[in-house]
């Protein structure tokens, strides 16, 4: 018996290694890639041994300001995160603790908002923009990340506030809490786990949205996601500078979600254990 459950262990190891190499290979060849010349980068077959170059994240920083970028891509995809928690955290906390007969339905309805093809909405959403004068600024995109977010963010909260014990609020109650003490005070630091996980989700979609960055800004609120597209263009790709924005585009966040990993696995098991 106990033979039998080290062989499955490490069946398990073994497949859980080899899946997690699947997935990291393209950021390792993506990574390898950027220290390559261009000339290196399409040379078949691939060259593992090479000199590796930094010509590639020199010539981004200095014609390119990534600086810049990367600011706007911090400013809308934080700002966006904001907002959608403050929105978010009321809603959700009303649908869980202060039901009626249409919780259900709304829920399922702001879902479905994300089954609506974003070009769908692309022409009158521009016309607001152009019309409010907010083309190409970095509020625009905030907005709309918050909001094309938000039914997710909700949905997450509202299934985190669900399995919080609701002896602990009424609790509160008891002892005089009002209504935003209770939510504030009591309800948020015990489902701190769930914020979080919620908080960097919309974080990472943010940061990774493309379409509404690509359509409705051209230079001074364009994001990280705008300059990795820029690399495509009608002579080609660039394969070893478009490998080097990315590894800069992408670090960041890969950054962020490694220093959030605590955080992040105590909100996927909230609720596991009560």
């Amino acid at each position: 018996m106990k033979k039998r459950r080290r062989i499955a262990e490490t069946v398990r190891a073994i497949c859980s290694w080899l899946v997690a190499l699947i997935i990291f290979f393209p950021i390792f060849w993506m990574m390898l890639t950027s220290f390559k010349t261009e000339l290196g980068a399409f040379t078949m077959p691939p060259e593992f041994l090479f000199t590796p170059t930094l010509e590639n994240y020199r010539e981004i920083m200095e014609r390119n300001d990534y600086l810049h970028f990367a600011w706007n891509s911090l400013v809308t995809s934080g700002g966006a995160t904001l907002v959608g928690m403050l929105v978010a955290v009321p809603a959700a906390y009303s649908f869980a603790f202060h039901p009626t007969q249409r919780t259900q339905g709304i829920l399922v309805w702001m879902l479905s908002t994300k089954m609506l093809p974003a070009v769908g909405v692309l022409v009158p959403i521009y016309l607001i923009a152009r019309f409010t004068h907010l083309l190409d600024s970095r509020i625009l995109l905030v907005i709309i990340f918050a909001l094309a977010n938000l039914p997710i963010m909700v949905w997450m909260l509202y299934t985190y506030f669900r399995d919080v014990p609701r002896d602990i609020l009424e609790a509160a109650r008891m002892d005089g809490a009002t209504l935003t003490q209770e939510m504030y005070l009591v309800l948020l630091p015990v489902s701190r786990g769930g914020l979080a996980s919620t908080a960097l989700l919309s974080l990472i979609l943010n940061w990774n949205e493309a379409f509404w960055s690509l359509n409705l800004t051209t230079t001074q609120a364009a994001p990280l996601s705008a300059l990795v597209a820029s690399f495509s263009s009608p002579q080609g790709l660039f394969w070893a500078r478009l490998s080097a924005i990315s590894t800069l585009a992408c670090a960041p966040i890969i950054l962020i979600g490694w220093a959030s990993q605590r955080q992040l696995v105590r909100g996927l098991t909230f609720g596991a254990v009560k």
